[in-house]
C-alpha cells in the first residue's frame, strides 16, 4: 500500500483499486468503499476489485422509513444527504493520519442500530474521529440490507437473513484488505449497538464467521427479543409477499408498515418486526443457540452491557398513548421491568452461558450520575460517549439535561477502556474507570 497527499486528499494504492479518502481533523476516513453487491432477495457478492473509487456526495443507504421518535431522540434525518440503494453493501474506514508504515493498528468494526430497519454506518452520530485520534485505531463502519430486504424471509425465494449475509461479507472483506490501510487482520473487534449488538451475538454462532473476529463488543442488544419470534415473522412474511415484484424499493417500505398494527398479540417484540431467523442459514434452530454459544465461548473475548434506564426515552417523553396519562412512579416502574426483560437479564444470562463455557467475558452497565436527568441513563446514551461529536449531537432530545462536559469527560475514559479491550480482551483493574460505569468480570 502507498499513500500520496494533496490538498486534504489520500489515495490508497491497494489492490482492491485506487482509494480516494478524505484527510481532516487528523484522521483520513475513505468513506462509501463497496464491499460487495447484491441483486432483490439474493446473497451477497463479494468485489474482488473495485478499480477507482472517488469520494461519493451522497451516503448510501439502503430503502427505509423516516423515524419520528428517532429524529426526537438523536437527531434530524438530513435525506438530502443520503441517497437510497438496494444494494447498500458499503463500508467507511477511519484511520489515524499518522502512524508507522510497519504498524498494525487494532480494528474496530462499528455495525449500526435501528431494530434492523433504518440507519447506516456512516452518520455524523456515529462519527469515529475523536477514538481514533485518541486511541490510536482503525474503525470501520458498515452499512447492510435492512427491514424487508435484509432480515425478513421464510422460503428459498425471499430467504431470511440477508442482511447478516452482507455483515459476513464485510468482515470477509476487512479481513483480507485491513492490512492494506494499515490495520492488524488478526485482531479484529465488532462493536454493535442495540439491533447491532443483537447482530453481533448471533455472528457468534453463524456459519462462515471463524477466524474473521476475536473480540466482541456488544453495547444494549435487545436479547429479550430473539426468542419465540417464528409466528410473528412468518405471518409478516405472508403478509408482505405482495411486495416482492414491487419494481420501487421505496414504495416497499413506504407499504410494509401498513401491516404492523396487527402484531400487537405478540406483545413487546412487535416494537423490532425484524430480526434474525433461527432455523434458517447461517444460524442453528432456536433451542441450539445456547448450546451453540456455549460451544464457542473459547473463540471470543467478549464486553456486554447495558445502560440502566434503556426504554425510559420511549416511555417518559412519549408524545401520544396510554404513557402520557400514568404518573411519574408508574412510568419508573414500567421503564425498569421492561428494561429488565429485554436487555438486562437476557444479556445476564448470555455472558454466564459464555462463562460457563470458558470465555472471557465481562459485562456492564452505564448509569446517570445526574440529579436533574429525567430519563436517566435511557437506550442510545452511550453512543455521544463513544462517537463524541458536539455538532451532531447538540439537538438530540437525549441529551436535554446531560452538559456536554459531562459527556465528554465520561466518554474519553470509556473509549480508553473500550480501546483497551480491543487491543487485548482484557481490562486492567488499575484502568481508570468513569463514573458512569459499572463493570466486572463475569466468572464461571
Amino acid at each position: 500500500m502507498t499513500t500520496q497527499q494533496h490538498k486534504g486528499i489520500h489515495t490508497f494504492q491497494t489492490s482492491f483499486g485506487t482509494i480516494s479518502a478524505i484527510k481532516e481533523n487528523s484522521v483520513i476516513r475513505a468513506k462509501s468503499i463497496r464491499y460487495a453487491r447484491s441483486q432483490r432477495f439474493k446473497k451477497p457478492e463479494l468485489l474482488e476489485y473495485l478499480g477507482n473509487h472517488e469520494i461519493p456526495d451522497k451516503t448510501p443507504v439502503c430503502p427505509q422509513n423516516i423515524s419520528p421518535l428517532l429524529d426526537r431522540l438523536i437527531q434530524k434525518t438530513e435525506v438530502k444527504q443520503f441517497v437510497p440503494d438496494e444494494s447498500p453493501q458499503f463500508l467507511t474506514i477511519t484511520r489515524p493520519e499518522h502512524f508507522y508504515d510497519d504498524e498494525k493498528l487494532p480494528v474496530i468494526v462499528w455495525i449500526h442500530g435501528g431494530s434492523y430497519e433504518i440507519g447506516c454506518g456512516d452518520l455524523p452520530t456515529s462519527d469515529p474521529s475523536v477514538w481514533v485520534k485518541e486511541q490510536d485505531i482503525i474503525v470501520v463502519s458498515i452499512s447492510y440490507r435492512l427491514g424487508l430486504f435484509g432480515f425478513l424471509g421464510g422460503d428459498e425465494e425471499r430467504p431470511p437473513n440477508l442482511g447478516l449475509y452482507d455483515i459476513i461479507a464485510a468482515l470477509q472483506w476487512i479481513k483480507k484488505y485491513i492490512c492494506e490501510f494499515g490495520g492488524d487482520p488478526e485482531n479484529i473487534t465488532l462493536f454493535g449497538q442495540s439491533s447491532g449488538g443483537d447482530a453481533i451475538a448471533h455472528l457468534m454462532i453463524s456459519e462462515g464467521t471463524d477466524h474473521l473476529f476475536r473480540r466482541a463488543i456488544i453495547h444494549s442488544a435487545p436479547l429479550g427479543f430473539r426468542i419465540n419470534r417464528q409466528k410473528m415473522s412468518s405471518e409478516f412474511f405472508r403478509k408482505t409477499d405482495f411486495l416482492k415484484g414491487e419494481p420501487d424499493p421505496l414504495k416497499m417500505v413506504e407499504s410494509y408498515s401498513d401491516f404492523l398494527p396487527s402484531f400487537r398479540k405478540y406483545g413487546l417484540k412487535t416494537s423490532m418486526p425484524f430480526c434474525t431467523q433461527y432455523g434458517h442459514p447461517p444460524l442453528c434452530r432456536e433451542e441450539k443457540a445456547l448450546e451453540k454459544w456455549q460451544q464457542n465461548a473459547g473463540k471470543y473475548d467478549v464486553l456486554i452491557g447495558s445502560n440502566k434506564d434503556e426504554t425510559a426515552f420511549y416511555v417518559k417523553t412519549a408524545q401520544t398513548g396510554i404513557y402520557t396519562y400514568l404518573p411519574h412512579r408508574i412510568l419508573n416502574k414500567i421503564v425498569r421491568k421492561t428494561t429488565e426483560s429485554i436487555y438486562e437479564k437476557p444479556a445476564k444470562t448470555f455472558a454466564e452461558n459464555l462463562a460457563a463455557g470458558g470465555g472471557n467475558v465481562y459485562q456492564f452497565v452505564i448509569q446517570s450520575k445526574l440529579k436533574n436527568n429525567y430519563i436517566g441513563a435511557s437506550h442510545c446514551v452511550d453512543l455521544p460517549l463513544i462517537f463524541e461529536n458536539k455538532e451532531a449531537w447538540q439537538s438530540a432530545e437525549l441529551l436535554k439535561d446531560v452538559p456536554w462536559e459531562y459527556i465528554q469527560e465520561n466518554g474519553q475514559k470509556l473509549r480508553a477502556l473500550w480501546a483497551e479491550f480491543a487491543r487485548t480482551g482484557v481490562i486492567s483493574e488499575d484502568s481508570e474507570r468513569p463514573e458512569i460505569l459499572k463493570l466486572k468480570k463475569v466468572k464461571n
